[in-house]
């Protein structure tokens, strides 16, 4: 289960919550310029862009999760059980596996306008990395500074939403989540007026009132409009450190405790990471459930053109800054 969300003030933010009962070796990775991906259809992809974003790395190959790209094009996979259905090889599509979709993506494109031209002709296969790591199943929010859509490829074909809300959770289908957020239409961050009747005098005994109905539990449904809520009435920064520090506040609204939520399993299902990533500046903020000082990798000329994959290690002991 993930939350991803968008933001725009005076730079572009894009990042997400990773909720998971487990790490899967996580790490920030930066692939440079004409890095070579070997894809499952036995090609090759060569990409034309960096990206940087959080992976897991098997056999030099970047496993990413979400990341953007040095463009400012940003790209995230969330769990979608139950609904994703990869398809065979058609000779005439672009046939690309699930775990090579944020390459391809980033790699080859600088802007969502450029990617919906050939999006009509992508079909997700159902290639598994190898016989460790099955294919997960997933849906992608990408976004750029202007707009963000949806990617899912589901039982009837591949379905590409716009996205006006700028947020992304799991199941039910996106369009679930278009149509069920106007139950919601009422709440409001405004202070509370008596509506309930003209006859009798309601006085106001706290502040939010006129929030109550927005969930609060951390079911997809209920944390797509919940983010969205946070999000929509957030109030804009015009500074970098407060624009991050608003932006983590929107994913701990949404974020999982640990102990809170137990799988079928009985796994404790937590958030494992939250990132931001600036993607007007190329820099990617992240903090972990146990160290959440903010930390942060950025692209420079070095890592953009690099031979090699540039790869941190996450600090995940917290650290306390003592004041005497």
């Amino acid at each position: 289960m993930c939350t991803c969300i968008d933001f725009r003030s005076k730079d572009f933010y894009f990042g997400r919550n990773l909720d998971l009962e487990y790490n899967f070796g996580e790490k920030i990775v930066i692939s440079p310029r004409d890095y070579l991906f070997e894809l499952k259809n036995g090609s090759k992809l060569k990409t034309k862009y960096a990206i940087m974003g959080m992976a897991t790395v098997v056999n030099s190959y970047p496993l990413y999760a979400d990341a953007v790209n040095e463009n400012g094009l940003c790209m995230a996979g969330l769990y979608f059980p139950g609904n994703a259905v990869y398809n065979k090889e058609i000779e005439q599509n672009i046939n690309i596996a699930s775990f090579e979709l944020i390459p391809w993506v980033l790699g080859n494109f600088s802007n969502i306008t450029e990617l919906k031209k050939e999006l009509n002709n992508l079909n997700i296969i159902d290639a598994k990395f190898n016989e460790n790591l099955p294919a997960a199943q997933l849906h992608w929010m990408i976004s750029d500074e202007d707009e963000s859509i949806v990617l899912e490829q589901v039982e009837d074909g591949l379905k590409i939403y716009d996205n006006p809300f700028g947020v992304l959770t799991n199941n039910p289908p996106f369009d679930y989540h278009k149509i069920n957020i106007s139950n919601y239409m009422n709440l409001s961050c405004k202070y509370p007026e008596n509506r309930f009747t003209d006859k009798i005098d309601l006085d106001v005994f706290g502040q939010g009132i006129s929030m109550i109905g927005l969930p609060g539990d951390v079911t997809p449904p209920a944390r797509f409009v919940r983010a969205a809520f946070n999000k929509s009435n957030s109030v804009e920064c015009s500074n970098e450190n407060g624009a991050i520090s608003q932006f983590f506040h929107i994913l701990d609204s949404v974020a999982m405790i640990k102990g809170t939520v137990l799988t079928k399993e009985n796994k404790l299902d937590m958030t494992t990471y939250s990132s931001c990533i600036n993607a007007s500046k190329g820099i990617y903020y992240f903090k972990t459930y146990y160290n959440n000082q903010i930390n942060a990798v950025k692209f420079n000329e070095k890592n953009i053109n690099s031979k090699e994959l540039e790869i941190h290690e996450l600090p995940i002991t917290q650290n306390v800054k003592y004041l005497n």
